[in-house]
């Protein structure tokens, strides 16, 4: 594929800003502003992958298969307009990650993403400094009215005022913990881009040290155990990498030990690391969220009480849900407790299938087999190592968070599942490759 046009990288860039950062149209110009936002997007996109004749019948079968059972659900769902609602902002989501999977090539789609990565880590710290310099005060997202409330939750704020007060900041997304994985992300980017001398590495190293500052201005526990687990698998596909033969069989299998051995270790000694990250025996109250919602999943345990995606604010299945301490959550905090709420066992199965597809298909380009690379269009062997750094990222995320059923992780999981998969054709580049043929 050839490289992308200008119009193409600003579409790119803008909508995986809108992506990772919806909650700032959100609070700015309410759900209908950034629907509307939403609806421009993907128009443009579909105009651009209808113009390219990309063939979407080659999309993964297990993305198909996804797909098709939250459509289904509809039929099954206890609430089937919110039902119909998520169904279709999961389809946006999925066709605009087609045209940056297959719309652009994947170094434009690295260097969009990375543009919009910085776009949003660079104006979150400004937001916070303008707020702590100027207002001097908490700052409520616009069109909310909570009036209503004797006491407004901290939990509420889109600012916290926290720069200079030894607390979290939020951002332009107004959550620490959703700024701490755009911070995670771009660092993965910019690490990979560095490594790849792909972009200027004084540029890179330098947006390296905002993605790390910011990072640990949200003071994110499940950032950091994911940051944590990018690390050991980057150091991991570096020394495989080395190796051939016998020799990378047998790290690959003292990989899979040492993992389980990790894994085992944490949950025995859970305890101590918890106390060492900052956070209470029940993860911050998500043990009771948990608590809650398997004892609702369970009544309908095979299919789920029917997809919604987001737990939207107006639906009254979900906004009375769960309440703790005067809040009301909006999520599961875990995205395969989540899938069973909404989905049942088979839902876990269907997109469990779908992730670790893509995480093995990952796995083989990092570790420099050729065809894969080929398939994903990645011409750098340090480039392969995106697609697999960014889904470990994704992965362990999701057992803290539900955002991997949503916009930008979701939206990842999707490009990667095309990009590794390969076969999903754009019919006009196809035929321009073939003219040139002699």
């Amino acid at each position: 594929m050839t490289e992308a046009s200008p119009y193409r990288r600003f579409l790119a860039t803008f909508g995986i800003f809108t992506l990772a950062a919806g909650d700032l149209w959100r609070y700015l110009f309410s759900w209908w502003g950034w629907g509307a936002i939403v609806l421009v997007l993907l128009t443009l996109a579909v105009i651009e992958l209808v113009r390219d004749r990309v063939d979407l019948r080659r999309l993964p079968y297990p993305l198909l298969g996804f797909l098709a059972l939250i459509t289904a659900s509809i039929a099954w769902s206890a609430y089937p307009g919110s039902s119909a609602i998520g169904v279709a902002g999961t389809f946006v989501t999925t066709a605009f990650a087609v045209f940056l999977a297959v719309g652009i090539d994947f170094g434009t789609f690295v260097r969009s993403l990375g543009l919009a990565l910085r776009w949003i880590l660079g104006l979150s710290l400004l937001f916070e400094l303008f707020v702590s310099v100027v207002i001097r005060q908490h700052i409520l997202p616009f069109w909310v009215d909570y009036s209503h409330l004797e006491k407004i939750p901290n939990a509420y704020y889109w600012s916290r005022n926290a720069l200079f007060e030894g607390d979290r900041i939020q951002g332009i997304v107004g959550n620490s913990n959703l700024l701490g994985l755009a911070a995670l992300l771009a660092l993965i980017v910019f690490a990979v881009q560095f490594a790849a001398r792909s972009a200027s590495r004084a540029w890179a190293g330098a947006w390296m040290l905002v993605a790390l500052l910011t990072l640990s201005l949200t003071r994110s526990s499940t950032v950091l155990v994911a940051a944590v687990a990018v690390a050991v698998v980057a150091v991991f596909l570096v020394i495989v990498r080395r190796r051939s033969g016998r020799a990378r069989t047998a790290w690959f299998a003292g990989g899979i030990v040492v993992a389980a051995a990790g894994i085992a270790a944490a949950l025995v000694f859970r305890g101590p690391l918890l106390t060492l990250l900052g956070k209470s025996p029940d993860l911050t109250s998500r043990l009771d969220i948990w608590n809650t919602v398997v004892g609702l999943a369970t009544q309908r345990p095979a299919f789920g009480w029917g997809w919604i995606s987001y737990w939207a604010p107006w639906e009254p299945f979900y906004n009375d849900l769960v309440v703790i301490k005067g809040v009301t959550y909006y999520q599961a905090h875990n995205a395969w407790i989540d899938l069973f709420l909404q989905l049942g066992i088979v839902g876990i199965v269907v997109f469990a299938g779908l992730v670790l597809a893509t995480l093995v298909r990952s796995w083989a380009q990092a570790v420099d087999l050729p065809r894969s690379r080929a398939h994903a269009g990645v011409q750098s062997p340090t480039l392969g190592f995106l697609p697999v750094l960014l889904m470990v990222a994704l992965i362990v995320h999701s057992f803290a968070e539900s955002r991997l059923l949503i916009e930008i992780c979701f939206a990842l999981v999707v490009v990667l599942a095309i990009r590794t998969r390969g076969g999903l054709q754009n019919r006009t580049a196809a035929v321009e490759v073939e003219a040139t043929q002699p």
